[in-house]
């Protein structure tokens, strides 16, 4: 009795996301289609329903102005910018990403996600389905550009690093800003963006440029995984003067690698990419720094012996809006003479 329930709530579910508004999408001739990822993406008007998975998606709905249509936000990887901080507040908060149902049980027009893997095809607990089988329910959905894979329903392993970069934000903020109806909200922030990283670039560009890499915390298997090209650091690091130390390792954003690798490459600077709490702050790291500080393993890496090991954020290098927040953080430390 209790699985009928289940399959009529959700069948039920089905039928109200399909009659909808979004379901009619693309059959007014004022509709608005934009590109993402390969799928066309059209509402009749401004979505008004919007679901925000993950902290790049939350930002970049508070930072549009879209605060008010957010249904429900979902895994916050640190505190927010402290811009959007009274505005997320007030939004519903999933600790955990919902499953299917309960995004559904929401009722949203729009799904923003700041990464690839909730629409896998995996079927996952923490997967919404693929894009297509939303979009027949009448959910318009999103992936920021600089993740897009190559077929709906991949993972990391599909993204293209030709696509991880700032034009790609800034392109997603101009095709948001047209289907939210806030057009001159998206340029303002893509200006605030542009501004303050050229100025970044300016301070930096005669200055030598360190090799920086960006760690998970956990060891895994004796080894540890790195941010590799794909992964939007390798942007970031190089807009604050520096070199990601592992961007020619391409096959996916987060590399498992020996410690003896780590070691070879021996990087100027270690970030310590910590993660995945609302209430995280760069601090939190703080214990996963002096570990690895206190590991005779690394006695002789260049970033201990200096104590260049940064407690950082995996918020600080994902795509959005945080870009250039992240770029000015990056630079005072790599730079700390040429900006301030």
């Amino acid at each position: 009795m209790a699985v009928v329930r289940v399959v009529a709530a959700v069948l039920s579910l089905s039928l109200l996301a399909g009659c909808g508004p979004a379901a009619e999408a693309g059959s007014r001739a004022d509709a608005i289609t934009v590109k993402n990822c390969g799928i066309d993406v059209t509402v009749n008007g401004p979505p008004k329903r919007v679901f925000a998975a993950y902290q790049p998606a939350i930002e970049m709905a508070h930072a549009l102005g879209i605060s008010d249509r957010l249904v429900g936000t979902a895994y916050l990887d640190a505190q927010v910018l402290p811009e959007y901080a009274a505005a997320q507040a007030k939004a519903k908060y999933f600790k955990n990403l919902p499953s299917r149902e309960e995004l559904l049980s929401q009722n949203p027009d729009f799904v923003l996600s700041g990464f690839n893997d909730v629409f896998s095809a995996g079927g996952s607990d923490s997967s919404f389905g693929s894009r297509k089988s939303l979009a027949d329910l009448g959910v318009r959905t999103w992936i920021f550009s600089p993740l897009c894979p190559t077929a709906d329903g991949k993972g990391d392993e599909a993204i293209d690093p030709a696509t991880v970069s700032m034009d790609n934000v800034y392109a997603d903020l101009r095709d948001l800003g047209r289907l939210f109806g806030v057009e001159d909200r998206a340029e303002s922030v893509i200006a605030d963006q542009q501004r303050r990283i050229a100025a970044v670039g300016n301070a930096v560009k005669n200055a030598p440029r360190p090799t920086v890499a960006i760690i998970r915390p956990a060891l895994e298997g004796g080894g540890l995984t790195v941010s590799g090209g794909p992964d939007f650091g390798t942007v970031l690091i190089r807009q604050a003067g520096g070199v990601n130390a592992f961007a020619d390792l391409t096959s996916k954003r987060n590399v498992k690698i020996s410690v003896e690798e780590f070691i070879k490459r021996d990087p100027d600077y270690v970030l310590i990419s910590g993660c995945c709490d609302a209430a995280m702050t760069a601090a939190s790291s703080q214990p996963d720094v002096d570990k690895l500080l206190a590991n005779p393993a690394y006695a002789n890496l260049k970033a201990v012996r200096n104590r260049h090991v940064i407690p950082w954020l995996f918020a600080n290098h994902s795509a959005g809006v945080r870009g250039a927040y992240t770029t000015e953080n990056l630079a005072h430390i790599l730079h700390p003479d040429l900006v301030k």
